[in-house]
């Protein structure tokens, strides 16, 4: 799924409408749930399953699934910024520092960035523990599935070589 901005993603959301109303009511009656969870105000691939191994097999932290995002930063991306990322910051609440790999600045104020762990708001933390601030975020890969061209609020079903593949 696409996910647009002003959704959440929960099957009983409190200040926005679910994610799941996107789809198809035959879909939402088989129980699906995404596949970890994006902001409210965070866009992009969001995959959703009724399949709880293969869920457990994309999010458990030991499998360390690489997630590819977009970040426009309210600062210029600096070679200093990049640096930090790299190298690991420290985030309240957290014991060892995270890093981030393949880093791009993809423009002035954007920023291509790859995560391999799923800590709460953690590219938005990352980059404010570098001094700079996330001004709006997208998801662009999961593992080796990619957002490609879905328009917002659109939807594909993942073939089974894909499914096979993203959790390898």
């Amino acid at each position: 799924l696409h996910k647009p901005a002003g959704y959440e993603c929960s099957r009983n959301p409190q200040h926005h409408p679910s994610v799941l109303t996107l789809l198809p009511p035959p879909l939402m009656a088989r129980g699906v749930q995404p596949v970890g969870r994006l902001d409210e105000d965070t866009t992009g691939l969001l995959l959703l399953t009724d399949d709880g191994s293969w869920l457990h097999r994309l999010t458990h932290p030991r499998r360390h699934v690489p997630k590819r995002y977009a970040a426009t930063l309210k600062h210029p991306v600096t070679p200093a910024l990049l640096q930090q990322l790299a190298a690991g910051v420290l985030l309240h609440g957290e014991d060892s520092p995270l890093s981030a790999s393949d880093l791009d600045g993809a423009g002035p104020h954007t920023l291509l960035l790859t995560i391999d762990q799923g800590k709460y708001h953690q590219v938005k933390r990352m980059v404010a523990a570098a001094g700079n601030r996330v001004q709006a975020l997208q998801r662009l890969q999961f593992g080796c599935l990619a957002l490609g061209d879905l328009a917002p609020g659109e939807w594909r079903y993942v073939t089974p070589a894909e499914a096979a593949l993203a959790s390898t």
